[in-house]
């Protein structure tokens, strides 16, 4: 049996019940084969994929909270601090009912090569809660964040784990977390990324995950002969990365027509009002429907369907599994050209096969979607220096490095024989930087 194939069996074995991290690692792993199958001898003997594939240690802690009834409520708070090979662990804290250890762990393993990719610093890791601020008070969240810093302070730090915001967490919540650690370390460090400006927070980090998603799209788009200008563009998702990807392809001339929320879509054929789909997302946090009532030309659709319309590139923003292979199929019928990943590992690994196969342009999350932890990554410069950039020197930087991250994937893919194969190239890419650093520092 291939070294690949005895690390996916015990990683199985090893941790039932945790889908989401089998396929992680399956996808990661697969693709790897041609670079460890041509240092099979030395990867093994150093077990390089399963110190790879273990965290480095992982939290589960209780997060008690008294709601506004008085009430109690208890949560259940994650950690995964996965590989520091090359910098100190960095990852989103995730706040959503749907959380649970294999999905931070998922989300953790991609970290470490998403990371690894961007060409800074920065190691793998994840966090969150099964907590959900959506319909909470801003006092119950802040009951809530507390609770939860007061026991994540514990294993975090500016030089040792960095998280930052995710689904649910904002700049509300983060500011909440950073109060907290504040308090109870005495310190004032860059320990959070996503800060608000006046206390650290980086320009552009607002928008940099959706920017970063359309400079690397634009650049895979460039490289295969084609222009963003005058694309039809499908967008699920509605929350951060979905609103400023939806503005930056509309500022290179393409016109986004989707966005989708947990309970339903929208198809606006005259192209996605920004500014709209701000005020009732980040101002008002209503749902889509009050987007559709003020927008004559909108439909609004209950339910699944952003891959339905025709379009020419399909950018997923919205969360892991979103993009199912009957999506995949009707995004080919439709003359799909390139597909993008906003979220995290938003498309099943079927649909990115059949997308492949049919010759769409795939670029993977891990690449796609480096914006914000890179972002992030020049926030803590900016903390570590005590400046401040402005917007325009970090928009630069970001474009500069979402730009070079597909230039390694797509000559990663080509040095091993798989042009065009940019999951595979991103893989790559990010491990063999990651390899050489574990195996450097020893067996630690």
């Amino acid at each position: 049996m291939s070294y690949v194939d005895e690390v996916l069996e015990r990683v199985i074995a090893k941790n039932p019940a945790e889908p989401e991290f089998h396929q992680a690692v399956k996808e990661v792993l697969n693709s790897l084969r041609p670079v460890i199958e041509a240092n099979e001898e030395k990867y093994r003997k150093e077990a390089l994929l399963e110190r790879l594939t273990e965290p480095d240690r992982q939290f589960k802690f209780r997060v008690p909270w008294v709601d506004d009834q008085g009430q109690v409520q208890v949560n259940t708070g994650y950690r995964v601090q996965f590989n520091n090979a090359i910098g100190p662990y960095k990852g989103g804290l995730r706040l959503h009912p749907s959380v649970n250890l294999g999905i931070i762990k998922f989300l953790g393993f991609e970290q470490i090569f998403k990371n690894s990719l961007t060409g800074l610093p920065i190691g793998g890791g994840k966090g969150g809660s099964d907590f959900d601020p959506k319909g909470k008070s801003d006092r119950e969240v802040m009951a809530f964040c507390q609770s939860f810093m007061t026991e994540l302070c514990k294993y975090i730090g500016a030089d040792t784990d960095v998280p930052a915001g995710d689904i649910g967490t904002g700049a509300r919540e983060i500011g909440y977390m950073f109060g907290q650690y504040k308090k109870i370390r005495g310190v004032y460090e860059g320990v959070l990324t996503g800060k608000g400006l006046s206390y650290g927070g980086s320009l552009a980090r607002t928008e940099a995950t959706g920017y970063g998603l359309l400079y690397l799209t634009e650049e895979m788009m460039k490289c295969n002969g084609h222009e963003m200008k005058d694309k039809i563009v499908c967008i699920s998702g509605s929350g951060n990365v979905a609103i400023y990807a939806t503005q930056k392809a509309q500022q290179m001339g393409a016109k986004v027509v989707t966005v989708s929320d947990s309970t339903g879509w929208v198809y606006d054929p005259e192209g996605i009002d920004v500014a709209l789909l701000k005020e009732v997302k980040e101002v008002k946090r209503a749902r889509l429907t009050e987007y559709a009532a003020a927008r004559p030309s909108a439909q609004y659709h209950e339910g699944r369907g952003v891959w339905s319309v025709k379009c020419d590139i399909a950018l997923p923003c919205a969360t892991q599994n979103e993009l199912l292979i009957d999506d995949a199929k009707e995004l080919v019928a439709n003359g799909c050209i390139a597909v993008a990943e906003g979220a995290n590992m938003p498309t099943t690994l079927e649909a990115t096969e059949y997308l492949q196969q049919n010759k769409v342009l795939f670029a993977p999350g891990k690449a796609a979607n480096a914006g914000g932890v890179a972002t992030s990554a020049l926030e803590m410069s900016q903390n570590s220096e005590r400046l401040s950039w402005s917007f325009e020197e970090v928009d630069s930087k970001l474009k500069n490095i979402m730009v070079n991250i597909f230039h390694n994937l797509d000559d990663a893919a080509k040095r091993y024989g798989k042009e065009g194969d940019y999951v595979a190239g991103a893989n790559i890419a990010g491990f063999e930087k990651v390899a050489e650093a574990v195996i450097a520092q020893g067996v630690i």
